[in-house]
């Protein structure tokens, strides 16, 4: 059913509403002042670039979080929303990315979870319950198929009649078409709209412009943490999906003063038929269990260039980065580093070639916390003269290497062997940069190499990141963050479900032309 003919949702008393609700962790406003109303028998899209606040939003109405200023009224009292078993018991159902079913039992027993401990369980009683739910809303539920063998598309439909069969009011679905086939978007659109006119809402979390109008009522669009525009289902029924679209990305993408696509920059000048330093040729990887795997990547990076891949967390970015480092194996294709094939040899064989990574995880990954910064330093040369000789550490060596790189990439910290762990994030991250910048790096390839940091040291990252492109290295930036790829790379290449799906040269109308690549349409 298209936009245009479906009838405007009569409006009816919000079941849930916001009012002025700030969320804030350390060093950043999640949610800042967030005013909005719920209501019945409407999909209510919520869209937002990675960082505006979605998730925290949905972790306050489904009881996982509580806000520091304002207050959540529900039939138009104030509430304190104090668990998720709270929030089921208020009529708030939410269905996550991935599925939250036990993938050992089957679909009865895992419907059956969380039922009073003192009762029996009525299996009897939940099979005519879910016959009759399940036909009146066109779904097809086998209860003694086991939870792992059923498809995502599956799974999402048990999820769903879960929180249904809870009496949920309100259902929240986040970023639940995310792993879904075409099938299977079409089968979730036409569930809610089946849902929507039995009287519940709907709050339907996408990235996707198109999905959005195909299936809302009411769209609202947060970014940074604030609610930046809504369009009310009047509005959203007299525009054409043009018209919506262009409204939506102008919310979302909206030039401003200042923003980094009018401020002067050096666009770097590849000279013609010049020899990429990395050459990617129809890279292809497995989907996995949350990753939509890579679809037949392709792309060129020439020495002193920067290119950025944008796209929204989730799509393949991280298992790009992991496979052309060499910590996957991937499925097919060729990687050229120099001219030389380096896609069949190891991690350390591509380092030692001069393709270096700096992961997204600092901590987790890139570096081992209880170590001292001396060995974090030399984490991937363990063993290795001038550093070790004969299997004995030179001790003497590798502090005066410790010390000679904290120097150089001021990383402040009381000593050299003080253990990684303690340091704050943007020292961890120029430890990272010393280690992977030495010895004849040629590629280097960063995974949001600011996120988390504070705002001096994420300038002094992007310092050093133009510093390496300046340098005649190629640089691979990946990064959830648009304006950061704006302030620093020369073309903006756009990942979506495992795949490439158009490269932007970094020029004035590039942050629209990448803002629709993003929310999937095309630029």
């Amino acid at each position: 059913m298209s936009q245009a003919s479906r009838e405007i949702p009569a409006a009816g008393p919000p079941i849930v509403e916001l009012e002025g609700v700030t969320k804030r962790f350390p060093g950043v406003t999640a949610n800042d002042s967030v005013s909005l109303a719920i209501r019945p028998g409407e999909v209510h899209v919520l869209l937002g670039e990675n960082g505006a606040g979605k998730s925290t939003l949905i972790g306050m109405l489904s009881g996982l979080q509580q806000p520091d200023e304002g207050r959540i009224k529900v039939d138009g009292q104030p509430v304190v929303i104090r668990s998720p078993r709270h929030a089921l018991s208020l009529g708030i159902g939410t269905v996550f990315q991935h599925a939250m079913l036990v993938p050992t039992l089957t679909v009865a027993e895992n419907l059956l979870l969380g039922g009073p401990w003192w009762q029996r369980p009525r299996k009897d009683a939940l099979r005519a319950e879910v016959d009759a739910l399940a036909g009146s809303l066109g779904m097809k539920v086998d209860l003694d198929s086991i939870a792992a063998e059923l498809s995502l598309g599956e799974q999402q439909q048990v999820e769903i009649l879960r929180a249904l069969l809870r009496n949920s009011r309100i259902l929240i679905l986040d970023e639940s078409t995310s792993m879904l086939t075409p099938a299977g978007i079409e089968e979730l659109g036409g569930l809610m709209r089946r849902l929507v006119e039995r009287g519940l809402a709907i709050v339907f979390i996408t990235h996707k412009l198109r999905e959005a109008a195909r299936f809302g009522d009411r769209i609202t669009v947060l970014k940074l943490g604030r609610k930046v525009g809504e369009v009310a289902p009047d509005r959203f029924r007299s525009l054409d999906e043009d018209a919506l679209i262009a409204d939506v990305v102008e919310m979302m993408f909206g030039r401003r003063s200042g923003d980094p696509e009018e401020t002067a920059r050096q666009t770097h000048v590849v000279e013609a038929g010049a020899r990429p330093l990395l050459s990617v040729k129809n890279l292809r990887l497995k989907p996995g269990a949350t990753s939509p795997g890579l679809q037949s990547i392709s792309f060129d990076l020439h020495a002193g260039e920067l290119l950025g891949i944008a796209g929204i967390d989730g799509n393949g970015q991280k298992q790009l980065a992991e496979v052309l480092a060499g910590q996957i194996a991937s499925e097919g294709g060729s990687v050229l580093l120099d001219g030389a094939p380096v896609e069949r040899l190891s991690v350390g064989a591509r380092r030692d070639a001069g393709l270096r990574y700096l992961s997204d995880d600092r901590l987790g990954e890139g570096t081992v916390g209880s170590f001292p910064i001396t060995l974090n330093l030399l984490l991937k040369q363990i063993g290795q003269p001038p550093y070790w000789r004969g299997g004995f550490e030179r001790n003497s060596e590798i502090e005066r290497h410790a010390v000679e790189k904290i120097r150089d990439y001021d990383v402040r910290t009381p000593s050299e062997r003080t253990p990684i762990g303690r340091l704050s994030g943007g020292n961890i991250q120029k430890v990272l940069l010393a280690r992977e910048l030495a010895d004849g790096a040629k590629v280097v390839i960063f995974n949001k190499p600011t996120y988390g940091l504070d705002l001096a040291n994420t300038l002094a990252t992007r310092d050093r990141i133009r510093e390496i492109a300046a340098r005649g290295k190629g640089v691979l930036l990946i990064s959830t963050d648009l304006e950061e790829l704006l302030q620093l790379c020369d073309r903006i290449a756009v990942m979506a479900g495992g795949a490439l799906v158009g490269t932007v040269e970094n020029e004035p109308g590039a942050r629209a032309q990448v803002g629709r690549l993003m929310i999937g349409v095309a630029a």
